[in-house]
Formats: C-alpha cells, structure tokens, sequence
C-alpha cells in the first residue's frame, strides 16, 4: 500500500465542520435506540455516504477527506452506548433527579478522551503487526472507495430514513395509529404462554447488521426467559414469594409476565453476564498483554526516529501530558462525591487502570466481532463489580454513597473503551486507505467531545418525554434502559441492596453452560457460535425486543444465500451486504430521530397523547404487522437487487 500524497487534504475546517455535526446527530439518534433497546449501531458508513454527498456538493471531497469525517461521526455511536449504559444508573439509583449538564460532560468527554489516548498505543499491533478483521473500519474503507459515485447509496438512506422516521411518528408515542408492539400471552392452567414482536424498523435494521448468528443467539436467550422460565416460575415457584404473588393477583396474562421477568428472571441475564464478562477478560490475558507489549514496544521505538506520514500516532509525550490533564479533573470529580481524598485517590487509580486494560480489551473484540457487537457493558460490569470490592473495604456495605462511587467509576470506564474501540475501528480503515493515524486520533478526540456537549440535553428530554428505567403512573411504558438498570442492580446490590441471588447464581450456571458450548463449536470449527454475553442480553431483555432482531438476521442470511456467498468469504459478504446495511442505517436513524423530535412537544405539553389520532384512526396489532413486513420486504429487496 503506498502513502498519499502530502498535499491530498485531510483535517480540512469543512471536515471538521460536518463531522462535528453528524456526530452530535448520530450519538443523539444513538442515545434514544440505545436507552430502547439495549443496542447502540456502528455510524462509521452512513457517515462517510452523507460525508462523499455534502462534500461532493461542495466542490470534492479526497477520499481522505471524508474518511476524517467519518473517523469524528463515529463518535457519536461510542460516546452514547458509554453514557446511556451507565449514567441513567444515577438517575434509577435516586442520587439524581434530572442529568446534570456538567456532570454528564465531564465524564463523557473525559472518558472518551482518555479511550483515545489509550487505544493509540495499540494501533501498531491489532492493525499493522497482528491485523484483525474490525468488520466496520473495513467495510467504511469499501464504501470510501467506492464513493466515486454516491448517490445511489444516499437515495437509500434517505429512503429508508424516511421510512423508518413515518412508522416511528404513527406508532404509539407518536400518532397511536399503529401499536409499538404485537403481545399475545396466555394462561393454560396454572401455565403461562407468550409470545409477541416490537413493529421498530430500527430493531430490524439492527438486526440485519449483526446477521442470522447473533439473531439467533440473542433470540434463544428470551425465548429461555419467556418460553421456559417465566413459566416454569409462575407454575412452580410464585408461592415462595407471597408479595410478588399478591401484587399480581388477578392480573392479565402479560401483566403477569411482565412481573416476574422484572421481579426475578431478568436477574439470570445479570448472572450470565458477570460470568461472560469475567470469561472474556479471561480469555483475552495472552492477546491484551502481547498486544500492550507490542504497541508500548513500537511506541518507544518511534521515537526520534523518520516514520512515514501513514504510521504517524500522536506523540507519545504529548499523550501523557494529556493523560495528566484529563485525570485530574475526574480526580476532583470522584473526590466531591465521596468527600475523602483517601478513598478520591484509589477510585482514580482504580479508573486508570481499568480504563486502559479494557480499552485495550474493547479494541480486540471490535477487532474479532465488530463495535456493534462489542460488549462494552461486559466489560463495564467487570469494572463496577472491581470498583466496588475495594470501596466496600474504603467505605463499608452500608455506605449510602458506594454504589454512586461505583457507577461514577464505570461510566468512565465504559466510556473509554466504547471510544477506544471505535478509535481502532476507524484506524483500520484509515490504515486501508492510506490516512494519517494521528490525524484520526485527533478528528475522533473532537468528535467525542462534541457529542459530549449534547448528551445531557438529549437524555433529559427522553427522560422528561418517556420516563427511563422502572415504570410510573406518568410513564408506564418508559425507556427500559437495560444495561444501566443492570448496572444500578449490582452495585447497590453489593452495597447492602437485595438482589436475587439464587436467581444470578442459576445464571451463571447459564453462562458456564454457554461458554462451555461455544468452545465446542469452536474446537469443532464451525461458523455459528455463541457469544456468551450475546445470549446473556437476550435472557436479560424482553423477548418481544428481540425477535425483530433475529428477524433482520435471517433477511441478511436470505441475502447471502440469493447471491450465493460462502460463509468465509467476509469479502464479498461485506461488498453484497452494502446496500443493506445502508438501508438498515437509514431505519434506524430515521426513528430514533424522530423519537428525539417526537419528544419535544411531549415535554411541552406535559402530555404523553398530545400527537394521537381520534380513535377511529387508531389500528391494531394486525396492522402494525403488516407494516413492519412491509419494511422487511422492502429491506430485502433493496439489499438483494441493488449494487453499490
């Protein structure tokens, strides 16, 4: 591959410009899905389409040009899955009542300014010495090449943006023509039955995305929740919990199951995912520590010395004065929440540490399985569960305070490593096209701090429109939050909270079970695994949430076997999946965009029905299934008929 020519531009000001602004779009549209589902997408490739159209506008556009604005764009996705997967854990904990502006910048744009810094040192080894796969940055770098002519790809996202945004304002927070879900549940004696799919477009891009294995994958962890424990708990163990028992008391079947997925069998996901985050941290000890080696190694060896334009990282000294400048600040931050320089200390010390060893675990795994499927709220649980044993010894179980030291902690943490693998992605592709790294390190270092300014804005209007996290009289059907609910579970849980210990414990029984598989399959070579913090956010979220997702999965298999493609042939998998995946991009931004604007006069009007129909306008489960197989056939057929 040979070096650019030095006067190709790259960090121009109109770069900057339009990356600033799609990642603040993206992490706000980021933000909202996350908090609904559970899942946050990659924004690397709608970014670099939008970037070639507004550039060509513009008068060109190098293709190193537009890959520095879809370095900064892709922030967006990174700095919101670190914010929405933790801090709201603020707000279910009761420690804040709204998100505070210079809080939620503070941790967010410090945490994803240290995940920059510390994904540099790793660049050399996870791309240029060992290259990993990193499926995104790869699949970006196709999309830049192929960007000598991007309309065709614009006209699909707008399409599909359009379309995902039109179900978004007709459905139930919007317009109530069409429900957000079709549920039907049952009792057959004293035996419970369900079984229902959400009608997002969004949720089926998603799936579409991580493809038929991961569908399948997190579609078994529900069905495990809903078709087998909720059941066999209802028929056989309801009576050893009289309040839960009285509390449902003549309630419909979805009522009921609702209950005690809550209640009790959720907590099998949080069993799961300890154990697959312990597991993966385990399974990583000889590539993290070669791969840290490695990159300190070449970093030292840099020095001084004449290095081409497309190996130049950001100086490493300037990276430690930097490192000094963002620490400080948290070290301030941690020491106003828990009033004690002595415990202030370790919990700096504790977020060093944990910063830079799972960024460099987040960086691998986006490498093997990519950012969309990276499990940063794995690697978060790991960070609280170790945070809180060592304040359990500074402040003691009964500490009020504890389980926010916690959190505060995490949100840094996870934080850095959803920005320190998204870093690596996008050096991957910049690696691909010939860029300057240092230059990526700096446009993803602005970007992260841009959606930073943001996300305390965005979140108190979901907050204000929707509700997050647990159920109220004004918001009975809020934002589910799932991984910062998880994360507020076990840290006051370890801080003298209940939690359902048998319940986690049966989990991570669960979890021993799947890994063992999933090494199975791997001994064996087969293609299909079973990614254990996969299943464990299945078990772990409603299964109607899921279903969608497996769904778009099988879509992208169709795809595959219309075309004929070889399940190892990643190549031309990536290239036919192109027009899809800009089309799932486009579902997805649409309505959760639209969900943010939706949202607006919510909070206005302080009424939840302010946009519905009269109710002869208002249709049924039916409908809403006709629609939602209307967005996958046309999904399928964009991406089986279209080339790019």
């Amino acid at each position: 591959m040979s070096a650019p020519a030095p006067a190709v531009p790259q960090l121009t000001l109109r770069a900057v410009i339009l990356s600033v602004i799609l990642a603040m779009i993206l992490a706000a549209a980021n933000a909202y899905l996350g908090l609904f589902a559970g899942l946050t997408i990659a924004t690397a490739i709608p970014a670099a389409v939008v970037s070639m159209a507004v550039l060509r506008v513009l008068g060109g556009g190098s293709i190193l040009e537009n890959n520095i604005v879809q370095t900064g764009a892709s922030a967006g996705s990174s700095i919101a899955a670190g914010v929405i997967f933790t801090i709201p854990a603020l707000i279910i904990l009761g420690y804040w009542q709204d998100f505070k502006y210079s809080w939620v910048l503070a941790i967010a744009g410090l945490g994803g300014l240290l995940g920059v810094l510390f994904s540099v040192p790793l660049r050399r080894s996870m791309i240029v010495e060992e290259p990993l796969a990193f499926p995104e940055g790869k699949a970006a770098a196709e999309v830049l090449k192929a960007g000598e002519n991007p309309g065709p790809g614009i006209r699909i996202l707008a399409l599909a943006g359009a379309i995902g945004a039109l179900v978004k304002l007709a459905a139930a927070s919007g317009l109530r023509a069409i429900p957000d879900a079709a549920i039907g549940a049952t009792f057959f004696g004293r035996y419970f039955a369900f079984m229902g799919t959400n009608l997002s477009p969004a949720l089926l891009g998603v799936g579409y995305i991580v493809g038929l294995n991961v569908g399948i994958v997190v579609v078994s962890g529900s069905i495990l929740s809903w078709q087998f424990a909720i059941p066999i708990y209802h028929a056989f163990f309801l009576g050893s919990d009289p309040a839960l028992a009285e509390r449902i008391a003549g309630a419909d079947a979805e009522t009921v199951g609702y209950a005690i997925w809550s209640a009790k069998i959720r907590y099998l996901g949080v069993g799961t995912m300890l154990i697959g985050g312990i597991w993966t941290l385990f399974s990583l000890r000889k590539s993290l520590v070669s791969g840290i080696r490695s990159g300190l190694a070449a970093a030292r060896k840099g020095s001084g010395a004449v290095i081409a334009e497309t190996e130049r990282d950001l100086p490493m000294k300037w990276m430690l004065v930097a490192l000094v400048l963002f620490v400080l600040p948290l070290a301030f931050l941690y020491q106003k929440i828990v009033g004690q320089w002595s415990v202030a200390i370790p919990m700096t010390i504790i977020m060093i540490v944990a910063g830079f060893l799972f960024v460099s675990v987040s960086g691998y795994l986006a490498g093997l399985v990519g950012s969309s499927n990276n499990p940063v709220s794995g690697i978060t649980i790991a960070t609280i569960l170790f945070a809180s044993l060592v304040l359990l010894l500074l402040l003691g179980r009964g500490s009020p305070i504890g389980a926010v030291a916690a959190i505060m902690i995490g949100a840094v943490v996870c934080c850095a490593a959803a920005v320190g693998g998204d870093n690596l992605q996008d050096l991957k592709a910049g690696y691909m096209v010939g860029a300057t790294p240092w230059k990526q390190q700096l446009m993803l270092a602005i970007g992260a701090f841009s959606c930073a300014l943001v996300m305390a804005p965005v979140l108190n209007l979901l907050a204000a429109a929707y509700g997050i996290g647990a159920p109220t009289p004004e918001h009975p059907n809020p934002l589910a939050a799932p991984q910062a609910t998880l994360m507020a579970s076990v840290a006051k849980g370890l801080f003298g909270g209940q939690l359902p210990w048998t319940m986690i414990a049966i989990g991570a029984v669960i979890g021993a079970l799947v890994i063992a598989l999933d090494e199975f399959l791997k001994a064996r070579g087969t293609h299909f695994r079973v990614p254990v913090l996969g299943a464990a956010i299945g078990i772990y979220l409603p299964l109607e949430l899921m279903v969608p997702i497996f769904l778009g999965g099988l879509l992208a298999h169709l795809v595959e076997r219309k075309h004929g493609v070889r399940i190892d042939d990643h190549d031309a998998r990536d290239r036919i999946h192109r027009p899809g995946t800009l089309f799932s991009a486009g579902l997805i931004t649409g309505e959760a965009l639209t969900g943010i604007l939706i949202a607006i006069p919510i909070v206005v009007s302080g009424r939840a029905d302010v946009l519905a129909l009269p109710a002869g306008l208002q249709f049924g489960q039916a409908v809403g299934l006709v629609v939602l197989a209307a967005v996958a056939w046309l999904l399928y057929r964009t991406a089986a008929r279209t080339k790019l």
